[in-house]
């Protein structure tokens, strides 16, 4: 289990960690700041130069997860990571990197009060004897701070520590693992692929002949409604199945193919077949009865093909623009690596 301690920068969050190491039994502490740190060392100026925050670096995210289950595998029990995440897609990543992992998650967040913060970065900054003032690093955390309280408090166990030292905090946040309080984070994934798979998507449009797009709670960028066919399944019965999963939808009719794509492996995707098939125009009506898993889906948009292009990562625009092209002609393609052939 992971208990992922939340925040501001001056919340405490580090201290608590610390703190809460000794009240719980086989756990261990992991910064991901070190990992952020390292990569200084790890990657070119110019890779390191296209960022103001290590956060931002995909490498960072993924590395976090595989080094918090790499501990996990070495050191079982808890582990205790005091970071703070104020971008709802960065811990959707990171969480449902943990979840693909099977590695539950309780989400706490500490949350004094601004006035109290705000000291607590003055303090800080009175100390601090680096390059750049850490009092005007701090405060620029104040503004998305707050722009993410919604969402986090939404998903994490909030505690105000305003009137309490580190180790009353560590003591309160170890009474709500206890009892249950700090609920497991719900976001899931699958677990990564070993070997190469096979996908089915299904696109839905609307009247105005715009594509239905969903955006995943677990990994970055929009992508289609659907799935990995599962072991004995047909492609387009995947694609059934996953739309009624995903979106509370029910086809009647089985989708017509549109094209299928050969995915070339590339570490650390392992690659595979993709289908994508036609669902055919959603009425109104239909769209009012979509249902969202919030464990797996954050929302849904209808776009025309060049806002596709913004949200899509390359790979998968590739796919949607050639299954545009087949839907337009009435045929079906034979793509590989997103080029047809043939």
């Amino acid at each position: 289990m992971i208990v992922w301690i939340n925040g501001a920068v001056g919340a405490g969050k580090t201290s608590a960690a610390c703190e809460l190491v000794d009240l719980i039994p086989n756990s261990t502490f992991y910064d991901p700041e070190v990992t952020g740190a390292q990569l200084h060392h790890l990657l070119p100026r110019k890779k390191l130069a296209e960022v103001t925050d290590f956060q931002d670096l995909p490498i960072w995210r993924r590395m976090v997860v595989d080094t918090a289950a790499a501990m996990l595998a070495e050191m079982p029990g808890v582990l205790v990571v005091p970071m703070t995440l104020l971008r709802q897609e960065y811990r959707d990543e990171i969480f449902g990197g943990l979840a693909s992992h099977r590695i539950p998650v309780r989400h706490v967040l500490l949350s004094p009060e601004e006035t109290i913060l705000r000291q607590r970065m003055a303090d800080r900054a009175r100390c601090d004897d680096g390059p750049e003032p850490a009092g005007r690093r701090d405060h620029e955390h104040i503004g998305p701070y707050r722009e993410a309280l919604d969402w986090i408090t939404g998903d994490a166990l909030t505690i105000d520590t305003s009137a309490l030292t580190p180790q009353e905090t560590a003591a309160r946040i170890a009474e709500a693992l206890r009892t249950g309080e700090a609920r497991e984070c719900g976001i899931v994934q699958s677990p990564a692929p070993r070997a190469e798979t096979v996908a089915a998507g299904v696109l839905f449009f609307d009247d105005q002949d715009r594509v239905l797009l969903v955006d995943p709670t677990y990994k970055p960028g929009w992508e289609f409604p659907g799935g990995v066919v599962e072991a004995g399944e047909a492609p387009a019965e995947a694609g059934v199945r996953e739309v009624a999963e995903e979106l509370g939808l029910t086809m009647t009719a089985a989708p017509k193919l549109l094209l299928v794509d050969w995915e070339a492996p590339r570490a650390p995707a392992h690659g595979g077949l993709r289908f994508l098939f036609d669902g055919g125009r959603l009425a109104e009506a239909e769209t009012g009865r979509m249902l969202l898993p919030g464990a797996e889906l954050r929302g849904w948009r209808f776009v025309t093909e060049e806002e596709a292009a913004r949200l899509l990562p390359p790979t998968r625009f590739e796919r949607l623009r050639w299954a545009l092209r087949a839907r337009e002609q009435g045929t079906v393609l034979n793509l590989e690596a997103g080029v047809p052939v043939g």
